[in-house]
């Protein structure tokens, strides 16, 4: 494992910090199982420390992997490696009760500290250790980790499955594959699973994308292993064979491949295989990094809208969501410093529009659901993050919170100036903080759905202690956003309740709380940028164009 990336540049009379991304593979063995009537469903949580702290975050977690006590888990871990630091992790175990819950409801299952200079030192580049915090044997954990490869390439893949053995007894078999690269010491790591075909020996399962440097870290030559499963709920799946091949032979296209069983060849003198699975395509592009559109010049456009409805109570007490804390920035404030600060440094002039709603406004007490706070419709902009705050504190003094709970205006009024820019030149992310429920939520969605086409992300924070499950639904995590047969062309959205941030705030460490808010909520923000560039066929500019101030958004 090189600690010195090889693309550094060299530049006599500065300092460079040597550092290179890690990949960060997680598997377990032999968990205690919570469940009565099935197994654990297992999912892993990663913490990490800054530098000089002992004090350990969430970092990232897993997906949950059902009904298994030996999972092995897609979702990988991407560090930044640092040679000169010890760099903390801490691994948790959970068996996940309800996604819905919170983390320290789920049944605990063990944990592992260790260091990645530990893991990176280790044969192999891993580590099998038991896992330690229960009463009983809680099993072991497998962590290995592997430089990412600089390889861009985005291979789409379809594939079909053909005469399958059937596997079960009232049916014919439920088949999904399950791909798997080879590492240094020839041990296979996950790196995807398809979607399950019931009730079929002749699968066509739908095309999917993965980044090459995923399935063999850039290397055409590795091997592939390709398994073939018929899903059980239990968790018991039976394997109907494998192949293994590499990414040079799966780029060529059409390839056809015996299934094989282990056992079956083994046992069987007259056996052949167990169907074949047939590649019917693959297509290979370079995929553009989130950051070759920005070096090319593309802007990111930050506004932020800014709930001042009754429910949020009277800023005079202190009790109010908006109560202007001499001593300490209340939750509204947070939130903007916190996303704020970091979308700031793609935004060339930092001069931000910051709109208001739910509120009377001056000078005659009109309702507005779209309003600039600082009260100069020709000009909403704020110079910076202090000038976003200087506007919303001077905002809150003048204006009577009211209601109702409205999104659909601010969102249409980025919306219009997203549409202006279907060139990649220019990207909108708009911000909105609230702390209730929405009153127009049949509005919104359409909002959404109709932006989903647009250059443009949307970030909710709700705050304060109301329910937030319609916010969950406009996230579509779970599926695209729809509303009266119309769907949204790709997920735009990505909410976060503010309270699960709150744990650092109460025990003093505010600025911890605020970056691990902006972490989470800007997250999807990259993935979503590429989907529309993607969608759109938009390329980076090999030459960074001249940055241009922004300032259409100058007229209310």
């Amino acid at each position: 494992m090189a600690a010195y990336p090889p693309t550094s540049t060299f530049q006599p009379g500065t300092v460079s910090t040597p550092a290179t991304k890690v990949e960060v593979s997680v598997a377990c063995r032999n968990l205690s199982d919570k469940d009565v009537m099935s197994k654990s469903d297992p999912m892993c949580v990663l913490y990490t420390t800054q530098l000089g702290s002992k004090q350990y975050a969430e970092y990232e977690r897993t997906e949950q992997v059902k009904n298994s006590l030996n999972p092995e888990f897609v979702h990988k871990f991407i560090l930044t490696y640092y040679f000169e630091e010890c760099q903390r992790l801490r691994f948790e175990i959970y068996d996940v009760d309800s996604a819905k819950q919170a983390l320290d409801k789920h049944d605990f299952l063990g944990s592992l500290d260790c260091t990645l200079g530990e893991i990176l030192g280790s044969s192999g580049n891993k580590i099998k250790k038991p896992l330690v915090g229960v009463s009983k044997k809680g099993g072991e954990i497998i962590i290995s980790a592997e430089e990412v490869s600089e390889c861009k390439d985005l291979a789409t893949f379809t594939m079909r499955g053909h005469k399958l053995d059937k596997k079960d007894f009232l049916g014919k078999s439920d088949p999904y594959l399950v791909f798997y690269r080879c590492n240094e010491d020839n041990s296979y790591t996950i790196v995807h699973k398809t979607e399950v075909i019931k009730n079929t020996l002749d699968p066509t399962w739908r095309p999917f994308s993965l980044m090459v440097r995923k399935i063999c870290n850039g290397d055409y030559d590795r091997s592939i292993k390709i398994e073939c499963y018929d899903y059980d709920s239990d968790g018991s799946h039976d394997l109907i064979g494998e192949f293994t091949t590499n990414m040079r032979q799966l780029s060529e296209g059409s390839k056809r491949f015996e299934l094989i069983h282990p056992k079956k060849k083994e046992k069987k003198k007259n056996y052949k295989h167990s169907g074949t699975i047939e590649l019917t395509s693959c297509r290979i592009e370079m995929q553009p990094s989130f950051l070759d559109y920005i070096k090319g010049g593309t802007q990111l456009n930050f506004t932020v809208a800014i709930d001042f409805t009754a429910s949020n109570g009277n800023p005079t007490s202190s009790n109010s969501l908006h109560f202007l804390d001499p001593y300490r920035p209340n939750h509204y404030a947070q939130a903007i410093q916190s996303v704020g600060e970091i979308v700031q440094d793609y935004d060339t002039d930092k001069l931000f529009p910051v709109l208001g709603f739910g509120a009377k406004i001056p000078p005659n007490g009109q309702v507005s659901h779209e309003f600039p706070v600082n009260f100069n419709s020709q000009n909403p902009f704020c110079a910076g993050i202090q000038g976003i705050m200087n506007a919303y504190q001077n905002c809150i003094r003048q204006v009577q919170l009211y209601g109702p709970t409205n999104f659909s205006p601010v969102i249409n009024h980025v919306a219009k100036f997203a549409a202006a820019y279907h060139d990649g030149s220019n990207y909108f992310i708009l911000l909105i903080i609230t702390d209730g429920v929405i009153s127009d939520m049949d509005l919104t969605k359409d909002a959404i759905i109709r932006a989903s086409g647009l250059p443009m992300s949307i970030i909710i924070i709700g705050v304060g202690p109301a329910e937030f499950d319609a916010m969950e639904e406009l996230d579509a995590d779970k599926g695209p956003l729809q509303n009266h047969g119309k769907v949204a062309q790709r997920d735009i959205v990505q909410f976060v309740p503010f309270r699960e941030y709150i744990g650092g705030v109460a025990s003093g460490n505010l600025l911890l709380s605020q970056a691990r808010l902006a972490k989470d909520v800007l997250a999807e923000v990259p993935d979503q940028f590429l989907s529309y560039m993607k969608k759109q066929g938009i390329k980076p500019n090999a030459e960074p164009q001249q940055n241009q101030s922004l300032q259409v958004q100058a007229t209310m």
